[in-house]
């Protein structure tokens, strides 16, 4: 019996698999969504030690008198993190908010984005590079298992969609460096122009629709409040994955405590024990 912040869950014998909802739907699940940054990926692992720093520096030419410098990382860290799973850009307009509300003259969201990307550019490029060119393994910049449990999936005959509010050219670029792309047949969204068209939100509408599913034949899983909650509204299956990225292997508890707050069925630091994570979901065990 596991309990944090007044969610109990228990593991599942000799694992680190803690079901939160232990009357969740189980069988075949003919569809999943997967996030893909924290979840699959963790080539941008540290993308928040970019982004909430230029923020709060750009922010400190505008405190209120009231303010400390670390209530202006308090208040960013907590819009970094709710937002996480939606396109960049709404980080953005956030920020914008900010900015304005201080009486500030803000940029547009679009060059705070172009901003945050060319820095956090420059801590991940040779991390690109690298496995495009072989000099790096994939399983060293991925969560824990997140591969076998792609494989394991698609042999199972699940229709594998990945989604992102990282920009859909570099989710592609990224999931094909990885080799987790062919898993999904094509099915890879990132952010667009069209904030609406390409939210995780709409993946989830047009795959229900299009494909005449039931809620409960849904998996999602993810490390973001956005797919937790989508894939829930729906009535599907969630997965929390609260992976520790400075750490992979280790479960981190903030964003456990975070992802059981927003109704994950299940909770796992990574994918590394998949084999006994599926064959519950599909109600083998």
């Amino acid at each position: 019996m596991t309990e944090f912040d007044g969610i109990t869950g228990t593991l599942l014998p000799g694992t680190r698999i803690e079901v939160l909802n232990p009357s969740l739907p189980k069988g075949p699940k003919p569809f999943a969504l997967f996030d893909f940054d924290g979840t699959v990926s963790l080539i941008r692992e540290g993308w928040q030690q970019v982004m909430i720093p230029m923020m709060v520096d750009i922010l400190r030419q505008y405190m209120r008198r009231e303010e400390t410098e670390e209530d202006l990382t308090a208040l960013v860290t907590e819009f970094v993190t709710v937002l996480t799973g939606k396109q960049t850009i709404y980080q953005m307009m956030r920020f914008e908010q900010e900015i304005q509300a201080r009486g500030g003259k803000a940029l547009s969201a679009g060059e705070y984005k172009e901003m945050y990307l060319d820095l956090l550019w420059e801590r991940i490029k040779d991390r690109v590079e690298g496995l495009k060119s072989g000099a790096l393994r994939p399983e060293d910049h991925m969560v824990p298992g997140a591969l076998d449990m792609l494989k394991a999936l698609h042999q199972r005959g699940v229709n594998l969609f990945i989604a992102s509010g990282t920009d859909q050219p570099n989710v592609i670029d990224e999931a094909t460096a990885l080799g987790v792309a062919q898993y999904a047949n094509g099915h890879i969204y990132g952010a667009t122009e069209d904030l609406l068209d390409c939210s995780k939100a709409m993946v989830i509408e047009r795959l229900i629709r299009d494909n005449n599913l039931q809620g409960d034949e849904l998996l999602g899983a993810g490390d973001g409040f956005v797919e937790i909650e989508e894939t829930k509204r729906v009535g599907g299956v969630a997965i929390g994955v609260a992976v520790d990225e400075k750490h992979p292997g280790h479960l981190d508890e903030w964003k456990r405590r975070r992802l059981a707050g927003v109704g994950a069925d299940i909770i796992v630091p990574d994918f590394q024990e998949y084999e006994n994570l599926i064959a519950y979901l599909w109600g083998e065990l």
